[in-house]
């Protein structure tokens, strides 16, 4: 059962899904912070200075000027912001994955359009081919 295991755990699709998924998570704080850090702040300054993390609606409890005061006070709240920088993340994410796919599918496009070569026949044909010739000549 081991031997089993060890076999299903080494095949390459398994170690290329583990890599996949160890990348997918490094990517996923890059974008995190591509959104956060540099995105939000430029789309709040051009919609006036909105910080977008702030926007929410307290469905219980009093009013609150900031989300973590809300949730510090116990408050139920919809993360409206929130919300819309997961939707930020994810169509950076779709985008990306987008264009490496377009790119890997254009590279497979260009191998197939590509005619391979015929390889070279072997010396014993070529000097039979060369033997050939020579007696129609004569």
């Amino acid at each position: 059962m081991l031997k089993e295991f060890r076999e299903f755990a080494m095949r390459g699709n398994v170690v290329d899904m583990a890599v996949g998924i160890v990348i997918g998570a490094a990517f996923t704080s890059i974008v995190k912070s591509l959104v956060g850090d540099i995105i939000m702040p430029i789309v709040g300054l051009i919609t006036g200075g909105v910080d977008f993390s702030n926007i929410f609606i307290t469905l219980k409890g009093s009013s609150f000027q900031t989300l973590k005061a809300a949730q510090d006070a116990g408050a139920v709240t919809l993360n409206v912001g929130l919300f819309i920088n997961a939707i930020i993340s994810f169509v950076i994410v779709a985008f990306a994955l987008f264009m490496v796919i377009k790119t890997m599918n254009q590279l497979k496009r260009q191998q197939e359009e590509e005619p391979e070569e015929e390889p070279a026949p072997p010396k014993e044909v070529q000097l039979l081919e060369e033997i050939r010739d020579a007696l129609v000549k004569k």
